[in-house]
């Protein structure tokens, strides 16, 4: 039986992986920061840890008898929440660093860490649908502020404790992910979620509009978590200690998402466009020739399936007032 401890566990990707890997018979220690009671999942049949990961002892700790470690864990959220907490995200350094030393001195046999498309230089996506970013576009660098530096830096961190530590690590950039068991109000939430909490509430309300942050023309892709968590499996367990993008490459306008979502909703609304709010940057998707190349496989569930899921369980979560807490925390 091998022994994984997943860091962030508590968190959106962190509460599906741990799901998955105990589902395969392994032994999982999950370790997050936040108290249960806000954690998306919780597996009392795992050994769980309650504490701050920037701290070295604390790592040192969770590491020990460790065979495998994923790092989920970072301070992060949606757009608004990135853009007006720079210097809390990039803090987030703390933790790989810290995981990295105390994996070497722990003798962990495989390392991974969650990157961030975020890394991309931002002279590549200054136009709405631009051809999908390459992993080798991240330099030169010129990523978003505070957390893509953040991510950016930790990637080499984890490229030179493998060159002068022989510790195996994998790294992977993630590509707006999203899905149901995630946050869907309170300031963290992603557009998918936003956008079909605040369609949801337009219909039971008969309210005509809905806010928009930006002028709806930017775009991005969007991967659904059951392919964010077999593309995460297949990329740690394949040989290669290269660095993969891992996103769909199905690329939409935030207008074109809404329009998704009225569909599944059967509800159409006006769009208030709110021009100062935080954005990003004007186009970003993904390319996938590297992942086809040498994992064979690349995201495939398109965005409207994901989103029907994604609005059904929203809708029922807002409909039953059940675990508001947990799911809407800021």
């Amino acid at each position: 039986m091998n022994n994984y401890l997943i860091c962030g566990a508590g968190g959106f990707i962190g509460g599906y992986l741990a799901e998955y890997l105990r589902s395969k018979g392994n032994n999982v220690v999950c370790a997050d920061i936040k108290p249960q009671e806000y954690w998306f999942q919780l597996f009392e049949d795992n050994k769980n840890y309650f504490l701050d990961l920037k701290e070295f002892e604390n790592c040192l700790k969770v590491t020990e008898n460790i065979d495998y470690v994923y790092n989920m864990a970072c301070n992060m959220g949606g757009m608004g929440f990135i853009e007006n907490n720079k210097a809390e995200c990039m803090l987030s350094v703390l933790i790989n660093t810290n995981l990295l030393r105390a994996c070497v001195q722990n003798k962990v046999k495989k390392y991974f860490f969650s990157s961030s498309a975020c890394v991309y230089n931002s002279s590549k996506q200054e136009k709405t649908f631009v051809p999908g970013l390459k992993e080798e576009d991240a330099y030169p660098a010129q990523p978003e502020d505070g957390y893509g530096w953040e991510k950016l830096f930790s990637e080499r961190m984890c490229r030179h404790f493998t060159e002068d530590f022989n510790l195996d690590t994998r790294v992977v950039r993630y590509h707006n992910v999203y899905g149901p068991k995630g946050t869907y109000d309170g300031g963290r939430e992603k557009a998918p979620a936003a956008l079909c909490r605040k369609i949801i509430q337009a219909k039971f309300n008969q309210e005509k509009s809905i806010e928009v942050w930006g002028d709806g023309n930017q775009t991005r892709s969007f991967m659904f978590i059951d392919d964010c968590i077999k593309g995460t499996v297949k990329i740690f367990e394949n040989d290669s200690s290269e660095v993969f993008n891992l996103g769909s490459s199905e690329q939409v306008s935030i207008n074109q998402m809404i329009e998704v979502i009225e569909d599944i909703a059967d509800y159409k609304v006006e769009k208030k466009y709110l021009l100062d709010k935080p954005k990003g940057v004007r186009g970003r998707s993904s390319d996938n020739k590297k992942i086809k190349k040498f994992i064979n496989w690349e995201p495939s569930i398109d965005l409207k399936s994901g989103l029907e899921k994604t609005y059904n369980w929203i809708h029922n979560q807002i409909k039953s007032g059940e675990n508001t807490l947990k799911f809407t925390k800021s």
